[in-house]
Formats: C-alpha cells, sequence, structure tokens
C-alpha cells in the first residue's frame, strides 16, 4: 500500500518551488500525497527561518502536526528546509517529535526521508547547498493558470541582517535554455502567468554569462505562445539596467510592475546594513523607472529599527515613503537574527520602538495606497480571474497591479460565468480599502 503523505509549504515562493519539486519525487516514488494531514501516514513540513516570526510558525506548525503523531495515526515527521539548516546541530534534540530532517541542498533525498519517518526511524541530510541542483520536474500547486519560475538559488549580497547566504548559499543563475524549456511545459500545461522569483533577480546571468541577462531572458519568454503575463520580483536598485527598463517599457507582456526593496533611504544606514545603493541612486533609478514607464507600479519594502537607527534617520525614511509615495510598500520592524553581523551591532533599538516606527510608515502609506487605488475609479483594468466569492456574490481576480498572495484583489460583476484564469476587462466603480471593485465591460 502508498505511503499517504501530506505537505505543509511555508515562506517564500521559491520555497513553494522546492516543495513543488519533493512532491514530484514522491510522486514518481510510488506514494500517494493527501491534502488532509489527518489522512496522511507522514507530513512533510518545508520550513522558513529568515526572521523570528517566521521560525515561530514553522515550530508552531511542527508542534500541531505532533499533536497528530502522538493522538491520531500519524507515523511520522519530516522537517525540510531552511529551520533545519540553519539549526542543524540541535534541531532533532530540542524537537524529539521529529523523525527527519533535510537541509535545503538534500531535497532529492525526501523520498528516503519520508519512508524512514513511516518506519518510526530517524534521518537527516544536509548535503552541500551550493551543490544542489537547479530546477527539476515539480506538482504544480499554484492555481491552474499561473505558476512561480525561479531563475537563481542563493544570494552573496551578504547584507548585514540577513541569513540567506548561509542557508541558501552561494548566487547560481540557472542556464536560459533550462528556464525556456520549463516555461514552454508550464504553458502547453495551460500555464497564462508566470511569476520570476530569486533573492535577487537583476543579477541574474552574470555567474554564467559574465553579464546581468534578466532583460535578455524575459524578451527569450516573452516569444512563448501561451505566456501572456510575466511578472519578475525581487530586483535590487543597483542592478536595474536601461536593458530592463527598456523590457518594461516596450514589452507587451511584461507587466509594468516591479518588486524593488530598498530597505532605507538613510546612507549611514544603508552602509550598516552593507547595502550597495545610496540615497542618490535609490531616486536615480526610482525617477528613471517612473519617467521611462509612467504606468509602473513600484512595490518595495523598508526595515525600521536597525540598530543604530536614530529618530532622524528614521524621520529621513518616513519623509522619503511620504514624498515617493510607493504604489505598494511592505513595512518590517528589524528582526535580530543570531549568526549576522547585525545581531551584534550597538545600539538596538527597542522593541516598542520599532513597532511604534512600523506603525508611523503604516499609516502614511495607507493613505498614499487609497490615493493611488483612487486613480483607477472609472479606468478599466485587464483583471485574470482568479474565482467566485460566495459571501460577497461577485468574481474575484488581479490587475498587472496586484501580485499573487502580496497585493490586493479585483472583485467584480458580470453578465455570464468568467472562468479562472480568463482575462476580462473591468471598468473600476470603488475602492474597497486595498482591493478594487467594477464590473465587466
Amino acid at each position: 500500500m502508498a505511503i499517504k503523505v501530506g505537505f505543509v509549504s511555508l515562506g517564500c515562493p521559491k520555497n513553494l518551488i522546492n516543495t513543488e519539486v519533493m512532491l514530484s519525487k514522491l510522486v514518481d516514488h510510488g506514494m500517494k500525497i493527501v491534502a488532509e494531514d489527518i489522512d496522511a501516514d507522514v507530513v512533510v513540513i518545508n520550513t522558513c527561518a529568515f526572521i523570528e516570526s517566521a521560525k515561530n510558525e514553522a515550530i508552531d506548525n511542527i508542534l500541531d502536526i505532533a499533536w497528530l503523531k502522538k493522538n491520531r495515526s500519524l507515523k511520522g515527521i519530516v522537517v525540510t528546509g531552511c529551520l533545519p539548516q540553519r539549526y542543524k546541530e540541535e534541531f532533532l534534540k530540542e524537537l524529539p517529535e521529529v523523525n527527519c530532517i533535510l537541509g535545503t541542498g538534500s531535497i532529492d533525498d525526501i523520498c528516503e526521508a519520508v519512508e524512514v519517518a513511516y518506519k518510526g526511524g530517524t534521518f537527516s541530510s544536509f548535503k552541500d547547498v551550493n551543490e544542489a541542483p537547479l530546477g527539476g520536474e515539480r506538482v504544480i500547486t499554484t492555481p491552474d493558470y499561473f505558476a512561480y519560475v525561479q531563475i537563481a538559488e542563493g544570494c552573496d549580497n551578504r547584507c548585514t541582517y540577513c541569513v540567506i547566504p548561509d542557508i541558501r548559499g552561494k548566487f547560481r543563475s540557472r542556464n536560459m535554455s533550462d528556464i525556456v524549456e520549463e516555461v514552454e511545459n508550464l504553458a502547453s500545461m495551460g500555464i497564462k502567468e508566470i511569476c520570476l522569483v530569486a533573492q535577487d533577480t537583476t543579477r541574474y546571468g552574470e555567474d554564467i554569462y559574465g553579464t546581468y541577462a534578466l532583460d535578455s531572458l524575459i524578451s527569450e519568454l516573452s516569444t512563448i505562445e501561451g505566456i501572456e503575463w510575466i511578472r519578475v520580483l525581487y530586483c535590487y536598485p543597483d542592478r536595474i539596467t536601461d536593458g530592463l527598463i527598456a523590457e518594461f517599457k516596450n514589452n507587451d507582456k511584461l507587466l509594468k510592475y516591479i518588486d524593488m526593496p530598498i530597505q532605507h533611504i538613510n546612507d549611514d544606514i544603508l552602509k550598516n546594513m552593507n547595502r550597495r545603493d545610496t540615497t542618490e541612486s535609490i531616486k536615480n533609478v526610482i525617477a528613471k523607472l517612473r519617467s521611462e514607464v509612467p504606468e509602473i507600479v513600484i512595490r518595495s519594502t523598508v526595515i525600521v529599527g536597525f540598530p543604530g537607527e536614530t529618530e532622524k534617520q528614521f524621520n529621513e525614511l518616513r519623509k522619503f515613503v511620504k514624498e515617493t509615495k510607493f504604489e505598494r510598500l511592505g513595512v518590517f520592524e528589524y528582526s535580530r537574527e543570531e549568526g549576522t553581523p547585525a545581531y551584534d551591532m550597538p545600539k538596538q533599538v527597542s522593541k516598542s520602538t520599532k513597532q511604534k516606527r512600523c506603525e508611523a510608515i503604516m499609516s502614511d502609506q495607507n493613505r498614499i495606497h487609497n490615493d493611488f487605488n483612487a486613480k483607477f475609479i472609472d479606468k478599466t483594468l485587464t483583471v485574470i480571474c482568479e474565482g467566485y466569492d460566495q459571501v460577497s456574490e461577485c468574481f474575484f481576480g488581479r490587475s498587472y497591479a496586484d501580485a499573487p498572495d502580496i497585493d490586493g484583489k479585483v472583485y467584480f460583476t458580470a453578465p455570464k460565468r468568467i472562468n479562472e484564469g480568463e482575462f476580462v476587462s473591468v471598468k473600476i466603480t470603488e475602492v474597497l480599502d486595498y482591493d478594487l471593485f467594477g464590473k465587466v465591460c
């Protein structure tokens, strides 16, 4: 009888892709994937450990699944990904409920880990993260019309607050031909929208082609029949080339939406973060993007409460956010992570101050976002339908301005049934907090 495996996938889209690769390996091995954890013989939990809240979420999920092992018929637990990679020495000791652990370089061992866990044994594998294969067959878990595509793994930036280089290894681009082949396969399955991800998408190609090649990759992918929307996340400001801006300006398939984390605007804070940007370079690239591509939506993230951040430096950031008016913005309190240079920096900012600063910028951004959304009233947007909401009795989807799982929705009425994955023209009539409402026209 086939081993029944349940899966919990936490964290970022890159982690989700790892989950999809593991699912494919298990299916090929003859195992059965089940939707409900209570029906599983073994549950695999693919974890994130980027910041404190992610670690807590992972541990909470492990303990919840452990209850099934103690009180129901669950035979074993496998934990994979960033959390065991980061805490490999103490993991099984601190969490004896777990049978097997795999680091980020060991997802090829998932079948062996599940078989060992099923028998109640223990197993761990931590292969060199820099030698882990890129790409691979996967079971797509996103909707039938959408998929993430990873174009590189790892990171060399060494921001002083970040553990990713230690968890994921050095930066490694995938060969363009492999990515093109994968997207062609996705298109043949009916995928219409792809979202390109990596820890630093704008560095794509430098290590294997000797030059930044994200613009060339996007140009190549846009020739694939069936792919209608291409979205790109995690672009570093200092690597946004004229060629990439030209793609945003001229390529109809590349959505005019860029995720460009800046983290701060004060030069001293940026230097202490080991960011390569400066106040001037960040302002220049934003000005150039908006000049060349007036309708572009810029999503960014900032960190408040980094060690040593003074009230004056915070106010400089707050003023910049108000003036720049990012169409989308995430604000994060600095998370003090063991093993990072920032952990031992002097003048750590108190939790209450970080929280206060975060709330202040989020309050400012809420008004900015509402003003941005209001500009869509009486305009028509192309929306990809994601489903029908029984409560509000209307359809919902996303426009070019909305990345999956991050941004808002467009709710709309229609005179006939709209299928998931279908593109429709929606005239916007109303703003609903972070969402829009309209009707098919």
